[in-house]
């Protein structure tokens, strides 16, 4: 089952090229390029990029990271509709 923003992209060309024009710029910004690049470090460091254990580093409260599962840490503070 697609979300409503799924859905609306899907049919609004003119808006889905618009925003993915938005998140290139942001992506390629040295902000988000240095936090990409600190959490690839550190899923390597733990030796679990690129092999497919489907685990992310996550991000905790109050600092630091832990090992936790792509569909839970990337389904957080995603705002339902």
């Amino acid at each position: 089952m697609a979300s409503l923003s799924t859905k609306y992209y899907r049919s609004n060309a003119k808006a889905r090229a618009k925003k993915n024009a938005y998140q290139k710029k942001y992506n390629s910004s040295p902000t988000e390029i240095s936090n990409r690049t600190a959490l690839n470090k550190e899923n390597r460091r733990r030796k679990t990029y690129g092999n497919g254990d489907k685990l992310d580093v996550s991000h905790k409260k109050g600092g630091g990271t832990k090992l936790e599962a792509q569909s839970k840490n990337r389904a957080r503070n995603r705002g339902k509709a």
